[in-house]
């Protein structure tokens, strides 16, 4: 499609310092998270009680996920799997406690002194409950469920009697499925704030002057309407928007190469919303050659072929598979199209960390046996980010990778994309042969 046919109004949809008043808060989200998800987590990761411990400048990565956000002094959360619900425990210096009363989410929060041995206190909760297994965020494979520390780690253990002791389990199975599915309420804030994406990196096209723009003028472009609109990273800002005209360069920054007629041009960009949701989405262009009205037959061919392999994933995509099996069926589609092997994985969970937990939609791509969160089960209310790939070897030795990544929600029977797919390519005309090509946005 050609830029000068798009619609130059952008979705603004209130992703400003104050949520909507139709959209629920954080707190909303949370409690209903704790209160309708958290009890089947529980189950399928075959754990009776999650202890995590927090404390302020070094706090547990999961804190705003569990209430304990704002603690100072040294606290722990407890919550204990009885039967269909769980019951939810803050052991809380006084000073903090109040507060945690006030903002209602914990069926009970218990004040102490400052000074006061809050593991102990820990352990005698679990002595009483007398768990089977107990989740503990210590992990080895999932950084966001390795928040509990060396010292943390000891203090608990020499706390606990030798039998408790033993039943200490990672929580990185639990923080999986409890994370990884969203409520219905939080998907349509990512489909929303998937929109909103999408058309700023339309956007940001459509200030392109072949020969003149670069790379990081476009990605300047979208950190200033990212400003303008009060939406953040979804990952780490200096490679966030990722705006490539030339060879691969995988997770990178963009740099000051000039746009050139015959490029494509990729733009990974992902924003958060409501300081909590993100997304990530890429868009391409191609940069037609002066007198051009439609890019050679090669570059629609492997355009196409790139985008099969995102529906190819899409089909793939349904509850009860494992991570690898969606990457298995698009590696075989990739091997049909004719495309030059691709080191990264199909796709992977998006929510609350672009790289979020649960199932990756990946393995495939190596000869070694799956392993890890690719053996993970897809299940209904999960958010996926996936590509579908393309790739061919250049003159120069590098390659060139086509990655539709388009974001999509399991359903019942399957997936649904968040928004509709990017169907053509975003076309960039150049200007004539000897004209001038004219300023380019900053």
């Amino acid at each position: 499609m050609l830029l000068t046919r798009l619609s130059p109004a952008l979705l603004l949809l209130g992703f400003t310092a104050h949520a909507a008043p139709a959209e629920p808060t954080w707190a909303e989200v949370r409690t209903a998270r704790i209160q309708r998800l958290l009890p089947a987590a529980m189950e399928r990761a075959g754990v009776d009680a999650w202890v995590l411990v927090c404390r302020e400048n070094a706090n547990d990565p999961l804190a705003a996920h569990v209430g304990c956000e704002n603690a100072g002094g040294q606290a722990a959360f407890l919550f204990l799997r009885q039967g269909d619900r769980v019951r939810s425990v803050a052991l809380s210096p006084a000073g903090e406690a109040t507060a945690l009363k006030d903002v209602g989410l914990h069926d009970e929060v218990e004040a102490f002194e400052r000074g006061v041995d809050v593991m102990a206190r820990v352990a005698a909760r679990l002595k009483a409950v007398d768990p089977k297994r107990i989740a503990v965020n210590s992990s080895d494979r999932l950084s966001i469920a390795d928040g509990l520390s060396a010292t943390q780690r000891k203090a608990l253990e020499a706390a606990l009697p030798a039998k408790l002791k033993r039943r200490l389990v990672s929580s990185e199975d639990l923080v999986s499925e409890w994370l990884s599915v969203k409520l219905p309420e939080e998907v349509a804030i990512l489909r929303r704030a998937a929109a909103l994406t999408a058309q700023l990196e339309e956007e940001a096209y459509r200030t392109v002057v072949p020969g003149r723009t670069r790379d990081s003028d476009v990605a300047r472009f979208l950190k200033k309407r990212m400003a303008e609109l009060g939406v953040g990273d979804a990952w780490a800002p200096e490679q966030n928007p990722n705006v490539n005209s030339g060879p691969d360069r995988g997770h990178s920054h963009a740099t000051d190469r000039v746009i050139q007629p015959g490029d494509f041009i990729q733009t990974d960009f992902g924003i958060q919303v409501h300081g909590m949701w993100v997304t990530d989405i890429q868009r391409f262009a191609y940069v037609l050659a002066p007198g051009e009205s439609r890019p050679p037959k090669e570059a629609l061919e492997r355009w196409e072929k790139s985008k099969r392999g995102s529906r190819v994933a899409l089909a793939a995509l349904k509850p009860g598979v494992r991570g690898y099996d969606v990457d298995r069926a698009h590696r075989d589609w990739m091997r049909e199209a004719g495309s030059a092997p691709v080191m990264w994985g199909t796709g992977h969970p998006v929510g609350y960390w672009a790289h979020d937990a649960g199932p990756a939609l990946s393995g495939a791509q190596s000869s070694k046996p799956p392993a890890g969160n690719a053996l993970r089960v897809v299940r209904p209310g999960q958010v996926f980010a996936f590509d579908g790939f393309f790739a061919w070897p250049l003159a120069d030795g590098g390659t060139k990778t086509l990655s539709v990544e388009e974001m999509a929600v399991v359903t019942e029977t399957g997936a649904e994309y968040l928004i509709p797919p990017q169907e053509e390519l975003i076309l960039i005309p150049s200007p004539p042969v000897g004209a001038s090509p004219g300023p380019s946005a900053k």
